[in-house]
């Protein structure tokens, strides 16, 4: 949930600092610091807000040092202070540590450094990191030794670095269950939270895995084992994307240049290698009980995989929140157990993954960053190749990974011959249609969404309504709407209403109608009931349909009406629009679209 970023070996190590915790922002942003290595002393600067203005404030890119640490902060221990705000020092100023995660026993930990004599000046439980290893280097003078003592008494989920003025060219990393990785350039050394902490200066990585540490210097690096302290042989991976398809582009928010991104996004998915593909559907057919899980917008990627599973191969799989796996799902050797991630690094999704991994279950995922947690945790991974995404929402990232699991079901579909190779060559082609359809969309209908939403930004509560497969995209686009315009939005199935929702309609309550098309005869119809319903009741209803304009007109207070589509990719259509009109409304009331309040990207604690 907060972001790390390190490096060793230039004199301009503040400015090379200040740009990877900038890239890692979408990580956390409500605090930030940095701690370098000046005359062999370490010199600490932190302060709350984003990292621009703190450079600003403090002008740490004059600071010139050539060893540093930086972190930018998701608050979950202790509130936003300037004293709560990493890194921290120890009480001699010897070490400062930056760290993600959570350190579960930091209670009993700090009590017992209390009554030692040791200084606490914040509510966190990173501090005793810093005390820990200032009071284990007394003992042995060393400070390895020092550090792997510190890591042997802390329990919990952590990614962190620190510096000591001991050993005043290098940098000491860990982690347990929170990413972490290495940059490794010629001349200088890198560590970071994700890729996006030095892709400016090194597109060769090492992810460490869970159990090692590493000590860093500008010329050499080494990885070990915590357990056991000998040295780990470890890949160089290759990043595949650079810095460029990282920034703005010229959009006014990411978010923006993320929605309009998704005709290519898609194109990336459609282009993935079968049978890649093809080994995943395998592992659905041998499996005797089959689960999709996700959590937040991952979940109703899950929930939309379940209906469209069921619709095309007549294989009912259940979608459960990651975070409620345990409590319900009873998994053995004949499971298989599918999660989404953009990430890769979701702490629910994980802890989910690794629980269903114990019992024998056969585990496979589909996310965006290749060697991440989870992708190295399944058996099978599929990397959708969207690129990557740096506002907190998700977009483009989600409707990918809606597209992969619709082309998972065809050919799970095929495999079973419950479809013939003619509706599969129908559907394919359908979905090779979308990126010129969702391009035409964004085109052609974006300013009259942005005119509709400023037009009713404030409405404060919205039902989202679908029914069938549009169910998980009314709930996704309300996640939309809470997420970046703060504004309260509920999704559910349209046949919900008159068990106890249409008490709520009055002026106040508008609602958004995800109508399919016309050849669905059954979900229109009864999508069209439940909208009759609400203008019964003299509700505002804004109708999102494919129909000719003039049709059923008098049923909506305000439509939006798209061209006509295979029936196949109607939802993932609507889901563009519901992207679009929570991005819009929160322009009009003026949110913080890419960093919005309370939340962040790469949820990595419990």
């Amino acid at each position: 949930m907060c972001g790390i970023s390190g490096a060793v070996g230039l004199n301009n190590i503040s400015e090379l600092l200040f740009e990877g915790i900038k890239n890692l922002e979408y990580r956390g942003y409500d605090s930030c610091g940095v701690a370098l290595m000046k005359n062999n002393r370490i010199l600490v600067k932190k302060d709350i807000g984003g990292v621009e203005e703190f450079y600003r404030k403090h002008n740490v890119i004059q600071l010139k040092s050539k060893i540093g640490i930086a972190h930018t902060r998701w608050a979950t221990h202790g509130k936003v202070t300037q004293e709560n705000t990493h890194p921290f020092i120890s009480s001699d100023g010897n070490f400062a540590v930056v760290h993600n995660g959570i350190i579960s026993n930091y209670r009993p930990l700090r009590d017992k450094l209390k009554k030692e004599g040791f200084n606490f000046r914040s509510g966190t439980d990173t501090e005793v990191l810093a005390h820990l290893l200032e009071k284990f280097y007394k003992c042995s003078r060393n400070v390895e030794k020092a550090f792997i003592k510190t890591l042997s008494v802390i329990e919990g989920t952590f990614a962190l670095a620190f510096i000591s003025s001991y050993l005043p060219e290098q940098i000491f990393c860990a982690k347990r269950e929170s990413p972490l990785m290495l940059g490794i350039g010629d001349e200088i050394k890198f560590v970071g939270s994700d890729f996006n902490a030095f892709i400016d200066h090194t597109k060769n990585a090492v992810i460490l895995d869970d159990g090692e540490y590493a000590i860093l210097s500008r010329d050499a690096y080494v990885v070990k084992s915590i357990l056991s302290e000998e040295e780990v042989t470890k890949p160089i991976t290759k990043i595949e994307w650079d810095s460029e398809t990282s920034k703005k582009g010229g959009y006014p928010h990411y978010m923006l240049k993320e929605i309009y991104e998704q005709p290519q996004t898609i194109s990336n998915a459609l282009d993935l290698e079968p049978s890649g593909l093809d080994g995943v559907v395998d592992m659905f057919s041998k499996a005797r009980n089959s689960y999709f899980l996700g959590v937040g917008t991952t979940y109703y990627v899950a929930k939309y995989a379940k209906y469209i599973f069921s619709q095309l191969s007549q294989e009912f799989f259940p979608s459960i929140s990651s975070d409620e796996f345990q409590a319900l799902a009873n998994v053995d050797k004949h499971s298989l157990v599918f999660c989404a991630s953009q990430s890769g690094e979701t702490f629910d999704t994980l802890s989910a993954l690794k629980h269903a991994k114990s019992k024998g279950a056969r585990i496979a995922a589909v996310v965006n960053v290749m060697g991440s947690s989870i992708a190295r945790l399944v058996d099978k991974v599929i990397i959708q190749g969207s690129g990557p995404e740096i506002c907190v929402i998700s977009t483009k990232a989600a409707l990918s990974q809606m597209v992969i699991l619709t082309l998972l079901a065809m050919k799970l579909a095929l495999k079973k011959k419950v479809i013939t190779r003619k509706t599969y060559n129908q559907h394919l082609q359908a979905l090779r249609e979308l990126p010129e359809i969702i391009q035409g969309v964004l085109n052609e209908r974006s300013g009259f969404i942005h005119r509709l939403a400023s037009k009713y930004s404030a409405s404060r509560n919205w039902l989202y309504l679908g029914r069938g497969v549009y169910y998980p995209i009314a709930l996704e686009a309300a996640l939309k709407m809470k997420e970046v315009a703060y504004v309260h939005a509920e999704g559910m199935p349209g046949g919900f209403l008159k068990h106890g929702t249409l008490a709520m309609i009055d002026d106040d309550v508008f609602s958004i109608v995800f109508v399919p098309p016309p050849e669905d005869k059954v979900l229109y119809e009864s999508t069209l009931h439940s909208i009759e319903e609400i203008r019964a009741r003299s509700g505002f209803v804004l109708g999102i349909h494919f129909t000719p304009q003039g049709k059923n007109q008098d049923l909506y207070s305000e439509e939006l009406i798209l061209p006509k589509v295979p029936p196949l990719v109607a939802p993932l259509v609507q889901l563009v629009i519901g992207q679009l009109f929570a991005y819009f409304t929160a322009i009009s009331l003026k949110r913080n679209i890419d960093k919005p309040r309370f939340l962040a990207k790469s949820v990595t604690v419990a």
